[in-house]
Order: C-alpha cells, then structure tokens, then sequence
C-alpha cells in the first residue's frame, strides 16, 4: 500500500480560514484539494510536509508534539493572526525521518520548537480540516541544492511504504514584481509539464538538476523556496510516472499559471 507523492499549490497565506472574495479565488485550489484524498490507498499514518516557508541551513524535522503556529504572513484581518491548525507532530515519525536522512549521508537535526506555517496548513485545513494525522515539517536546505533535495526525496522514499504520505509544498510559479506574467508563468509552465509528464523518469531528475535552463526560470523563480519542494517529491518516487493533477491560469488575478503534480498516483 504504497502512497503517491506530490508537488502543490499552496495558494495565499490563510486563505481556507477567510471568507468571502478573497477565498473565492481559491476556489478551483480548493475543490481539487477536497478531492485529493479519494485517490490515496488508505488514510495516511502520518502526513510529511516539504513546505517552501521553513529554510535550514541542514535538513531539519520537525519533532513538536503539539507544533504551534507560524503566522508568516502580512496584511490580513486580525483574526487570521489566532487561527489553529489542530493536528499533532509525531515525534517517532520525526526520528525516523532524521535516521533515513542520516543514513542518505546528509546532515539533518530534529527541531522541537519549530511550528506549522501557512505553506502547511493552507492545504491541509482543506484535505483534512479535522487535522487528525499527525504531520511533521521537513525544512528545505537555504542553498536550494537541486541535487541535495533529490537525494533527501530519495532518503524519504522508504516512508511511502510505511503509511505515510509526501507532500511538496510551494508554487510552480512565484513572482510578484514579474515583467509579463501571463507569458513568462505559461512559458514556464509549459517546460515543466514537458519534464515531468512526458519524458523519462532519468532524463526527469537530470532536466530538474538544471532546471535554471527552463524559459523563463528565472522569471518564474526569482528565488527557488517554492520550486525546490519539487525535487523532494520527484526523488521520493523517482522511477514513477508524474499525473498534471490541477492547473489554474490568472491565479488571483495576477496572471500567474500555477499548476500541481502527483507522482506514482496509479
């Protein structure tokens, strides 16, 4: 019963505990995220979530118990500054994660204050709104080594058999001071497509290792912090076909194609 990995859009800050107009944007995001589990074996174990808002200089793990809140965002009601997403950490899952990770010949540290940011909880207060698996944050490195997230995928990938499921948090396209977004998020959005749906899983990893080669790359990633999160889920099931699970264009109105990626689904 081996679980799938993905790669998604997170969407806006606290976006599935507002209401009105600006949840109304998301809600494309938001049915494809209800729907998401009917496609998984099993109620997961446990849930580890690869998000772009935790930067280490190591890989770290998430070991809190009862993980508080991060609120790292800005300009929201107030309100949005007192929500609670209720799932517990898992402490053991924690350890082992640290163990595969170790074992990979890659430096990791368990951290016992660290909390759940939005990248997080803006997806599961939609696939699990009770917040009853417990979920453990892994932080991307600050180097955003393209061959080092491979790897820590590739670390992680015995967890998928073990219950739990992968999921790599971000966005496919990340910038909010672009020169034509509308061209440069399509552009780009076009090569990934290319490069996890239709070519060799081989050729996949190598593309993704030079992924700053991609048209406008640089355009759609300024900085890496959202795109990275893919190359966890992709080395996690490496050998396995990638599945186009959601598209959007013009996400907030802004132009922006975003798009989100399931890898050994079926």
């Amino acid at each position: 019963m081996r679980f799938p990995t993905y790669y998604l859009s997170h969407g806006g800050g606290p976006w599935p505990y507002m209401s009105g107009e600006f949840r109304q944007r998301f809600a494309a995001l938001e049915t494809f995220l209800q729907a998401l589990p009917r496609a998984w074996p099993a109620t997961p174990e446990a849930i580890v979530m690869v998000s772009g808002h935790w930067e280490e200089h190591d890989f770290a793990v998430m070991a809190n118990p009862s993980p508080p809140m991060i609120y790292d965002y800005g300009g929201f009601p107030e309100a949005m500054y007192h929500i609670r997403y209720p799932a517990p950490g898992s402490p053991e899952v924690a350890r082992r994660i640290e163990s595969l990770i170790r074992q990979a010949g890659l430096a990791a540290h368990l951290d016992s204050a660290r909390g759940f940011d939005h990248g997080t909880y803006a997806i599961l207060a939609v696939t699990h709104p009770k917040g009853d698996v417990p979920v453990v944050q892994v932080a991307i490195r600050a180097d955003y080594d393209p061959a080092s997230h491979l790897a820590l995928g590739r670390a992680l990938a015995p967890l998928r058999d073990e219950g739990v499921l992968l999921i790599g948090s971000g966005s496919s396209y990340h910038n909010f001071h672009p020169r034509d977004a509308r061209a440069e998020s399509r552009g780009f959005d076009a090569w990934l497509e290319e490069t996890l749906v239709a070519v060799h899983p081989a050729e996949r990893s190598e593309r993704l290792l030079h992924w700053t080669n991609a048209p406008f790359a640089r355009a759609a990633h300024p900085r890496e912090d959202h795109f990275i999160p893919l190359l966890v889920s992709v080395g996690a099931a490496e050998r396995e076909p990638a599945e186009l699970l959601y598209r959007e264009a013009d996400l907030l109105g802004m132009a922006w194609t975003v798009s989100s990626y399931g890898f050994g689904v079926n």
